[in-house]
């Protein structure tokens, strides 16, 4: 099996699989590792997700996406990325995880070792994503089985006492797929109000059933500790309890810091904790590694998205090929 390649993309994201169609479509050699599965993020999402962008804006490599509807699921999603990927012929080892990336002692590129053998790539390319690590809420009681990061079916939660913390379009969408579905939903938010950007098809639908009191939110409340049955809130000065089955925690999610540092790439020192690259190749602190999809926007999770980032293999490869000039 092949080791040595001109261009190792760590991830086979929808942000891997475009800079891998195009560092194939200039002649380059590309190999995309995942430790997950093709579109790790995307399979993980809730089944029965429905993507906020339309399918035009989710194409990559000239291949036609196809919806039903205007705003594609996430079975259509994985059913186009394995087309693609299939169409550009494009090479994933996937349950492959990466435990270390090396310059070359003697000579240009990197050595990478990973669970399954070693490589050498003259370039590397981080398109990790954050979808791997929620952000907690560091409250006793959060390793309880009854706390969920992520969120996949309302099926569980029917006739149970529901608790969800957020108010951004995850934890909306879940507040109303739950109470749909039989579950009592209550909301604990951080602000004064749900959250501004939430997309404009859910925020009157969540305003309007907390409203009517069908769900019930507190808004400018933290959770303060969780119990087998009960969950502890605190407003101000105010604590109260209430009782709880399940906390489910929409809290957002981060990119793997520690990865980054294992490999020596340098991170700002600003709110978001930006890794440094620049903006005009994403090439990185790290001569010939370069960032690619949500992953440069680092705790700015909302920055970049799929729509927004289909270029990152065109800016990489080309500043590859004019290096190669040079």
């Amino acid at each position: 099996m092949k080791k040595s390649f001109d261009l190792l993309v760590v991830g086979a994201g929808p942000a891997g699989i475009a800079v891998a169609i195009e560092g194939k479509r200039n002649g380059l050699s590309v190999v995309m590792i995942d430790k997950g599965v093709l579109v790790n993020s995307l399979y993980h999402f809730p089944e029965n997700m429905t993507f906020f962008s339309t399918s035009l804006l989710l194409e990559v490599g000239e291949v036609p996406f196809i919806s039903h509807g205007d705003k594609p699921t996430r079975k259509e999603a994985l059913e186009y990325y394995r087309r693609v990927v299939k169409h550009w012929d494009l090479e994933a080892r996937l349950y492959e995880t990466v435990k270390s990336i090396d310059k070359v002692v003697s000579g240009d590129g990197f050595r990478i070792e990973t669970s399954k053998g070693v490589y050498n790539a003259a370039a590397v390319v981080i398109a990790t994503g954050y979808f791997d690590l929620p952000r907690l809420l560091h409250v006793p009681g959060e390793e309880l089985p009854k706390v969920r990061h992520y969120y996949s079916d309302p099926h569980p939660f029917i006739n149970q006492k529901v608790l969800v913390i957020g108010a951004a379009n995850s934890a909306c969408d879940v507040a109303l797929e739950t109470y749909y579905k039989g579950a009592e939903v209550t909301m604990a938010v951080r602000e004064a109000a749900i959250y501004e950007k939430v997309k404009y098809w859910i925020r009157p639908n969540i305003e309007n059933r907390i409203k009517e009191g069908s769900i019930k939110a507190f808004f400018n409340t933290e959770v303060v500790e969780i119990k087998e049955k009960e969950v502890v809130l605190k407003s101000g000065e105010k604590h109260w309890t209430i009782e709880n089955d399940y906390v489910l925690a929409m809290t957002g999610y981060q990119p793997d810091y520690s990865f980054l540092e294992k490999l020596g790439l340098a991170v700002g020192d600003d709110v978001y904790q930006t890794p440094v690259f620049n903006p005009e190749t994403l090439e990185s602190s790290i001569p010939g590694i370069y960032l690619a999809g949500v992953l440069p926007g680092g705790l700015a999770t909302s920055k970049y998205f799929i729509e927004n980032t289909r270029d990152h293999g065109l800016l990489i490869v080309n500043d590859l090929l004019r290096k190669k000039k040079c």
